[in-house]
């Protein structure tokens, strides 16, 4: 059981890749802490489904763009664990994957691009402050970003520069907490079956995208839980400061 005695944080971890990352590392014995904003409904679920996979779970609300509520989630974890051994920030302002309808750069208004950053950067920076302290060394930090950062073959302007803008800070973060024995890194998945945001790609945006793809499917929330475990772990512990895309080879380099 790789996360055995562990403790790992999970924003966003009440529906869709937040949840497939919580009930994997609790498959591997790890303590999750489920954050979510609203639906505690689903939260509950996704903790029931942690226990059922082995490990022990906990569902703390908290809008992760709030430093008062991420505060607040960090004295909570605190006093239930004592610490972190892993920050994962899933969480992100919600968006729709719909190519047709997407709003051109002409159209792009700043606040969508502000919105955008503040699910991004803002959230990760808010949560990352708050759970330092509770960071010992070895821990590890993994930021959710997107292949469409260096592939974007659909220009979805406002979202691919805030997840661009995440891999700037998570680089910059791996450089100044490396000497504390704490890990940065960013998974980038494609477009993921089954969420929220890509029920809105239309089917033949899907086909050109699978025929794209040398591994000839779209990812699976699943997919993007087993390299957030590995960047989490030991058997990454020489790994910071990286970017590794999830989908199926469509960014290779």
């Amino acid at each position: 059981m790789r996360f055995s005695d562990r403790v790992i944080l999970v924003t966003g971890a009440s529906r869709g890749i937040g949840a497939a990352i919580a009930t994997a590392f609790a498959a591997e014995g790890g303590l999750v802490i489920v954050n979510f904003r609203e639906n505690a409904a689903a939260a509950e679920a996704v903790v029931a489904a942690c226990r059922a996979r082995g490990g022990a779970a906990l569902a703390i609300a908290a809008d992760v763009t709030s430093p008062e509520a991420v505060a607040e989630m960090a004295r909570r974890i605190g006093e239930e664990a004592g610490r972190l051994d892993a920050v994962v920030n899933n969480a992100f302002a919600p968006y729709r994957f719909d190519p047709d309808n997407r709003v051109r750069f002409a159209e792009t208004p700043w606040s969508a691009y502000q919105t955008q950053f503040d699910g991004a950067v803002r959230a990760a920076y808010t949560v990352v402050q708050a759970t330092l302290p509770l960071l010992r060394g070895g821990a590890s930090i993994v930021n959710l970003a997107s292949d469409l950062v260096s592939r974007p073959s659909i220009p979805y302007h406002d979202y691919t520069t805030a997840k661009a803008a995440l891999v700037g800070f998570s680089r910059n973060l791996a450089a100044e907490l490396g000497p504390l024995g704490v890990r940065v890194n960013c998974v980038a998945p494609g477009l993921v079956e089954g969420t929220q945001g890509s029920r809105f790609t239309g089917e033949a945006v899907r086909e050109t995208l699978v025929a794209q793809t040398p591994l000839r499917r779209l990812a699976t929330p699943e997919d993007v839980a087993g390299p957030v475990l590995f960047l989490a772990g030991d058997d990454s512990r020489f790994v910071t400061g990286q970017v590794l895309h999830v989908d199926g080879g469509l960014v290779m380099g």
